[in-house]
């Protein structure tokens, strides 16, 4: 039966997971209609830590400097036990990573992402409820409440659910949401303070009970604007909905509660029992009572529906790890679908996104709840690898049915974070460039590094590096290499060539950047001509050393239909 798709993906949920996946399908050119159930978006500061690698992200999508500067840095975190200062804690990175850690409250994440589909002529559709949807071999028919209570008939190609703990999506899927709920619940507030710690460290104040046991915790991470911060601290018992017996419909008790908020009154109570410093809490924007569950379902996928986000996975907020891993959610699951609707992809491309995305979750669920439990602690690795994990970093897709085998070496392996590295010069800007501005608002595209012995001796097409081959079969070799990547992809693969600062020249029609510092060679951990596909997501499908035409081909036929690749 033919079927005419009002648009090609509905995505149910307009939070940063909803509008992150909506964004990147208008960036790559599929349509999509995005809706929420909400009449606007919520005043709430839930989520605010932004992560190194969400940052990332967002420069690959073209909004990272409105973020920057609209966010707010976080150095480190101060604590203290029973009034006494313990070790600060700093959170650095290595200095090839372009960004550090930074706050911003959920509100004006939604509202820079919001903004920035709307460049793209679509937005949200507020007020608009998912009701039900049923699918079929070709598309999905959703059925849709309207502002006005009128309901709408949808029919797409996909379905994206990003709706949250409490999912339609997940729920009409059948999905299973294993795991279970904290007793503890938790009071936040959205306050100006006004002592004189740095802003730019989060506060962590916790009490000590004769008995060795930490029995109360107040923990405060800034905001954008003077002395604000959001504060979370143990509720007292009057707002405990589990004492008044309140219990969410469907079991899963995650999220705000929507019953008596507390006040500024109850907020300064635990201020003068905990914080370090006198303060007096002033100018409060909400308050709220959270409660904190740990779940994960047992697919991300089912036929052409697709949960992400909290609507997948649910956990601690230590370590802000839950919106960073839902954005990367939809990332990983937009640029995939982009291409199975611009009939570029192979017929399972779409079973990577549970494949690589699932494991994620069910780590970081993991060890949110050990945290949440022992502390950071608990996890014996080195201070850098911990900081690293913290950022996102060290996300990693080994083992995916659509990256290569990761093979044996030193530097970046297939389904590795793709790093950043400085100081690559061209023969027109008289600065240099880092390899993140070549990636930015790109899809798959094709690195060659000219460089080592092999330069010298050149690259075959067929059959890899050659010695005495000469600088004409080198520039041949790599200009065979970028026709394999455009005709394997379907015109939808770019190519670049990273060049020692004394080697050949570029063969013409080829972009290329001299690694005047060597940062490239060193952090990619090459000395010889190599092949690097790097994903649209900016993870390395394939590393080729030697670089061989039938390698790059039999590598992008796992990810690119056969019709793509003539």
């Amino acid at each position: 039966m033919a079927h005419t798709y009002a648009t090609d993906v509905l995505v149910a949920g307009a939070g940063p997971v909803g509008l992150t996946a909506a964004v990147e399908l208008r960036r790559r050119g599929a349509s999509c209609r995005i809706v929420d159930r909400l009449p606007a978006r919520l005043p709430f500061a839930k989520a605010v830590g932004i992560q190194p690698r969400t940052l990332e992200i967002w420069d690959r999508m073209g909004l990272v400097r409105t973020v920057l500067e609209a966010a707010v840095p976080m150095r480190g975190q101060l604590a203290y036990v029973n009034g006494a200062e313990q070790a600060r804690l700093e959170l650095a990175l290595p200095p090839e990573v372009p960004y550090g850690f930074a706050a911003l409250p959920q509100y004006e994440t939604e509202r820079i992402l919001d903004e920035f589909l709307a460049r793209f002529g679509t937005e949200v559709e507020r007020g608009t409820e998912l009701v039900s949807f049923a699918q079929d071999a070709d598309g999905v028919t959703s059925r849709l409440r309207t502002p006005s209570g009128a309901e709408e008939e949808v029919r797409t190609r996909f379905l994206v659910g990003c709706d949250g703990a409490h999912s339609i999506v997940r729920k009409g899927l059948g999905l299973s949401y294993e795991g279970g709920a904290f007793p503890e619940e938790f009071m936040l507030g959205d306050v100006e303070l006004d002592w004189d710690l740095p802003h730019d460290y989060g506060v962590r104040s916790m009490h000590r009970g004769e008995d060795g046991t930490i029995d109360d915790t107040l923990v405060c991470i800034p905001l954008p604007g003077p002395a604000r911060y959001r504060v979370s601290m143990t509720v007292p018992p009057e707002f405990s909905a589990a004492r008044q017996g309140e219990a969410a419909s469907d079991g899963v008790a995650h999220g705000l509660e929507s019953g008596r908020a507390p006040g500024l009154a109850d907020i300064q109570t635990v201020l003068d029992r905990l914080s370090p410093r006198p303060t007096t809490a002033s100018n409060v924007r909400w308050t709220s009572v959270f409660r904190i569950s740990h779940r994960i379902v047992d697919r991300y996928a089912d036929g052409r529906v697709f949960v992400a986000g909290d609507a997948a996975h649910i956990h601690p907020p230590t370590g802000a790890q839950g919106m960073n891993t839902g954005i990367q959610d939809a990332w990983n699951l937009a640029w995939k679908l982009a291409l199975a609707i611009d009939g570029r992809a192979r017929p399972d491309l779409l079973a990577s996104y549970d494949a690589e995305r699932r494991p994620v979750g069910e780590e970081v669920v993991s060890r949110t709840v050990r945290h949440a439990a022992e502390g950071v602690q608990a996890d014996p690795q080195d201070g850098a690898t911990l900081m690293m994990r913290e950022a996102q970093l060290l996300v990693g897709y080994r083992g995916s049915p659509v990256v290569d085998p990761p093979g044996e070496g030193p530097g970046p392996r297939p389904g590795d974070r793709a790093p950043d590295c400085a100081g690559l010069t061209g023969p027109i800007a008289s600065y240099p460039m880092r390899l993140y501005d070549v990636l930015r608002d790109r899809g798959h595209l094709l690195v060659l590094y000219g460089g080592g012995n092999g330069s010298a001796s050149g690259a075959r097409a067929g059959s890899g590096a050659g010695s005495g081959a000469g600088d004409g079969r080198w520039t041949d070799a790599f200009v065979e290499l970028a026709r394999t990547a455009r005709e394997s992809s379907g015109d939808r693969m770019e190519t670049c060539l990273v060049l020692e600062p004394d080697g050949p020249a570029a063969p013409d029609g080829l972009p290329a950047y001299r690694d005047t510092g060597g940062e490239f060679a060193r952090l990619y951990a090459v000395d010889r001509p190599t092949a690097f596909v790097i994903r649209p997501d900016g993870y390395l499908g394939a590393r080729l050393s030697p670089p061989t035409a039938q390698a790059l081909r039999t590598h992008l036929a796992g990810t690119f239909a056969a019709t793509a690749q003539g």
